[in-house]
């Protein structure tokens, strides 16, 4: 080298240096300037491009950067800085491999390199190699101790483990390093949440928008740790908050129309769930939120059409045909949606509820192909992984009592809410009328409905003022106006959340409130998980235990619930001193009995009957009542027309048991008082088990024809059982199939006997409890007045029975 070069070299040096003494103390415009300046001079100078690139990489500008440090590699191929800030680029430009490759070459020159370490980890957790990230992050973190980002990156890759406990730990130790890092608050509000620590992410994400008050992915994971604890209010403002410096955040839109959908303001999170597949048309996931919310508004085919696009765009998606199969199902079509819940079943077979939805259809079907051995899986599968509707589906399975308590427990366990969010109960008032709170989602035309109507009507104002709340949808029926008149109040609350009804309920202090809808289709039972009352009561709409700790009492008879069965209910039991089940002895019967010809029965013949839900028979009572009519000349079987496939399953499953098809008649539905009125055209009504009739065994007893049963050890399968004793009819309660069966065929061979049980019911029908309205009133009302003692002595509740008030009708002995 001449002189003259050597001069020149070591100009350039000095500029290179200059711009990296700028560059160092972040002056990056001016260190560029002197790379720049350098280059001019020599367009190879290795270190300024080298030095050059790392500024553009600083900067934001990966392509540059690349360009400019690759360029300079091939001179600097000894270095281990360059292979890692070369790595640095690729790893930012999401070339992985490559990225891992120049992390690799910086150790293989300099193995006590920690950052490179530190950085490869990162990388190989990113490319999913959480075993090879754990080793790189635990040599930085003994190169670099002090260094909080290796602290950070041994917790990415514990967390990607599944260790998120020891991952807590070294998140916290980079915050004990650097209390501002915002990536360590974040990402150990990540974890936290993870482990469900709720309240301990929350604050993390709080300190991250603290630090980074703009930071979309903090709002965001705030809002869902929100949504977690059932805050949707406040979970919907972070997802607003999220989209503000990021409108195109395509989950905060789908996540802020799930904290819509869950406050029932389905519009908006219709709009929200749109707007998200405006910008991410192939989101499924959205696809099917987008239908339940549709769903719940009743617009079927809408839903139907957005689940069947999430499917398009994802063909393994479980969530999708469940939710398909729920629209389908009630829009009638029950082999489609059969067929989709035993699709969500196989593609997720840890889902009970799928699987015993899809049982719980074909039963609606009476398609009882591998009948006995499909109800084992589902009451195993139940049992394992119980879910919100799976609770009732089980009363209609030959359950125990311990089963159905287990799963309704696990089921309300779901529904809870944290302390902080129930309201706070206030101290007895002193004096003044018990306000009572009638709650349901059934206020239309309904079977409780029908059921309950009088007692609202009977109930003694000077003692008790009386709101109901309606959850469910107006109908428009007579019904439904009758009962909003039988209230001091009516109000509406089928469009609150659950936590803004529960408000409303508690501003309006309730003194007792009775949920009359439990754990069926339509549960609003959640309301009730926020206390809104001191006193909370699971009554009639539900024929069991809702197993929810917030809920004091349920209203039952010693024969529906045997006090001995306390253990199977996670409410006290209140036994009132006859039937459990109120009655409106004002329904209206019509006058015209319709002739046999005219409901396309027989003229000549014995009627068995059974208006039963398709879904309570089963092929064991179909069995003994093939036998019947076997039995039985000229007999035969009168049920209720569900559904096209049942009466097609049933006429084939006669044939298969050597019944002529002809021999089975499907009653139309009608309005109820036609409907009861040609009951009079049947002789005996069949009940079924484990599920017995309840408003259809009382509809029979009321137009005075018998009913024959058969008690078994839960709450539904002794329904019809309680009916009869308190109408006095108790030995038409049988306790075994046998007994079941040869009463039946006694009855029908015996006109004698039979007539003289009909005269019997229709003396005690205006006679005994069963239809006493006004009794059965003043019974509850003691079991109400008792509860609110208790608890204004502060006791905690406890069982009890309710003694008889006399009863204004005239009881003949026996």
């Amino acid at each position: 080298m001449t002189a003259e070069n050597g001069r020149r070299a070591a100009g350039l040096m000095r500029t290179v240096r200059a711009g990296l003494a700028h560059h160092q103390a972040g002056r990056l415009d001016h260190a560029e300037a002197l790379y720049r300046k350098a280059l001019q001079k020599d367009p190879d100078h290795a270190d300024a491009l080298h030095l050059l690139g790392v500024v553009a990489y600083q900067c934001g500008k990966i392509a540059p950067a690349l360009r400019l440090i690759g360029r300079a590699l091939p001179r600097l191929a000894q270095l281990p800085d360059a292979h890692l800030n070369y790595g640095n680029a690729l790893h930012q430009a999401g070339r992985l491999p490559e990225a891992v490759e120049s992390y690799r070459r910086a150790i293989a020159l300099d193995p006590d390199c920690g950052m490179a370490h530190s950085n490869l980890a990162r990388a190989l957790d990113e490319q999913g190699s959480f075993a090879a990230a754990l080793d790189a992050a635990a040599r930085a973190v003994q190169l670099l101790p002090d260094f909080p980002g290796a602290h950070i990156n041994f917790a990415t890759a514990l967390n990607s483990l599944g260790r998120l406990p020891e991952a807590v730990g070294s998140y916290r130790q980079a915050i004990a390093l650097n209390p501002d890092v915002v990536e360590a608050h974040h990402n150990l509000g990540l974890a936290l949440e993870a482990l469900g620590r709720l309240d301990q992410a929350e604050a993390s994400y709080r300190r991250t928008l603290a630090l980074s008050p703009e930071l979309a992915e903090a709002h965001y994971n705030l809002g869902n740790t929100l949504q977690g604890q059932g805050r949707l209010d406040e979970a919907a403002e972070q997802y607003r908050k999220a989209l503000v410096p990021r409108p195109e955040f395509v989950e905060a839109h789908n996540n802020l129309g799930n904290a819509l959908q869950t406050q029932r303001q389905f519009e908006e999170a219709v709009a929200s769930y749109r707007q998200a597949l405006v910008l991410r048309p192939d989101f499924s996931e959205a696809h099917n939120n987008l239908g339940n919310a549709l769903q719940a508004q009743r617009q079927f085919e809408e839903a139907v059409a957005s689940y069947r696009q999430a499917l398009v765009l994802r063909p393994d998606f479980p969530e999708a045909y469940k939710n398909l199969g729920n629209a389908l199902a009630l829009q009638g079509e029950l082999p489609e949606a059969i067929d989709c819940y035993r699709q969500a079943a196989t593609l997720r077979p840890s889902d009970a509820g799928s699987l015993a939805a899809w049982f719980h259809q074909r039963q609606h079907i009476c398609d009882w192909a591998g009948y006995r051995e499909d109800e084992a899986r589902v009451r195993g599968a139940i049992k394992a992984r119980p879910s919100i509707g799976t609770a009732l589906m089980l009363e209609a399975l030959s359950s125990t009592p311990g089963e159905q308590f287990e799963c309704a427990r696990q089921v309300a366990a779901q529904l809870e809410v944290p302390k902080s969010l129930m309201l706070a109960n206030p101290w007895p008032k002193k004096g003044g009328r018990i306000r009572l709170g009638y709650f349901s989602a059934d206020f239309r035309r309904h079977a409780v409905a029908l059921l309950i109507a009088g007692l609202f009507e009977h109930h003694e104002r000077r003692e008790f003022e009386v709101i109901g709340y309606s959850a469910g949808p107006n109908d428009g029926s007579e019904i439904r106006s009758r009962l909003a008149a039988s209230f001091d109040r009516f109000v509406d609350i089928s469009e609150l959340s659950d936590r803004a009804a529960a408000q409303l309920i508690h501003t309006d202090e309730i003194d007792i409130l009775v949920d009359l809808t439990g754990l069926t289709r339509y549960t609003r039972t959640g309301v009730l998980a926020y206390r809104p009352a001191p006193i909370q009561v699971n009554y009639l709409g539900y024929p069991g235990t809702t197993g929810a700790k917030f809920i004091d009492y349920i209203v039952v008879d010693p024969f529906v619930a045997p006090p001995h069965q306390q253990a199977f209910y996670s409410e006290r039991l209140v036994h009132l001193p006859h039937c459990y089940q109120c009655n409106d002895n004002q329904r209206v019967i019509a006058a015209q009995v319709p002739s046999r010809a005219e409901c396309g029965l027989p003229e000549p013949g014995f009627v068995f009957c059974c208006f039963n839900n398709s879904y309570k028979i089963n092929p064991t009572f179909f069995d003994i009542w093939m036998r019947l009519l076997s039995a039985v000349p000229k007999s035969v079987l009168w049920l209720l027309d569900t559904n096209r496939w049942a009466k097609a399953n049933l006429r084939r499953e006669a044939a298969a048991r050597g019944i002529a098809a002809e021999r089975l008649f499907f009653a139309p539905r009608l309005a109820s008082p036609l409907h009861l009125a040609r009951h009079r055209l049947a002789d005996l009504f069949l009940d079924t088990l484990p599920y017995n009739a309840a408003t259809t065994a009382s509809d029979a007893l009321w137009a005075e024809l018998l009913v024959l049963t058969c008690a078994g050890d839960t709450f539904a399968s002794r329904v019809a059982g309680s009916l009869l004793r308190s109408i006095g009819l108790p030995e038409l309660v049988t306790n075994s199939l046998e007994e079941y069966e040869a009463l039946a065929l006694r009855l029908a061979h015996e006109p004698r006997a039979l007539a003289q049980l009909r005269a019997r019911l229709a003396q005690n029908r205006l006679t005994h409890p069963l239809f006493d309205t006004a009794l059965f009133t003043r019974n509850i009302e003691k079991a109400y007045r008792r509860m609110w003692e208790i608890w204004a002595a502060g006791r905690p509740p406890a069982p009890f029975s309710v003694n008889p008030t006399r009863s204004s009708l005239k009881i003949p002995p026996g």
